[in-house]
């Protein structure tokens, strides 16, 4: 299956509003479609989130999480607070000041975050495998400007 030939021909010509509107639907869908792949709905999408920065950037602050995650410090405490309840995540001591405490992931909070990550990977390469080769590699060139679009301010 091929989809670039006329798509990419008239993402050539369309407007960047245009372009915004299409992009966006089109990203809001896939996601919403691999949230429905989620392993186990015991956890909010809000709480995953949180499990992924603390796997990918290592223990810190709740407020550093939540500038991360752009919620209110409040609002991050109280998804904080479910995580160490649920033994996904462990309060601990700041390693250089003792007045503050960092969050980090627990071996069962990896295990889930693992296991969420592989049923959403299983499916969109399910997904990937109808889809011919050239559109792949486009796909493959796509995925980090669309990771830039999210990163700027």
């Amino acid at each position: 299956m091929s989809v670039t030939s006329d798509s990419a021909t008239k993402a050539l010509h369309t407007a960047p509003a245009a372009l915004a509107s299409e992009l966006r639907v089109s990203v809001m869908r896939l996601a919403r479609r691999l949230r429905l792949e989620r392993s186990s709905e015991d956890y909010t999408l809000n709480q995953l989130s949180a499990l992924a920065v603390l796997d990918r950037e290592g223990d810190m602050t709740v407020g550093e999480l939540a500038a991360i995650e752009r919620v209110k410090p409040p609002s991050m405490t109280r998804t904080v607070n479910c995580l160490v309840d649920a033994g996904l995540a462990a309060r601990r001591p700041h390693h250089s000041d003792g007045r503050q405490v960092v969050v980090g992931l627990t071996e069962l909070g990896a295990a889930v975050l693992a296991e969420d990550r592989r049923r959403r990977d299983q499916w969109l390469s399910r997904q990937l495998e109808q889809v011919d080769l050239a559109d792949r590699e486009l796909l493959a060139r796509v995925a980090p400007l669309l990771d830039s679009l999210v990163a700027a301010p």
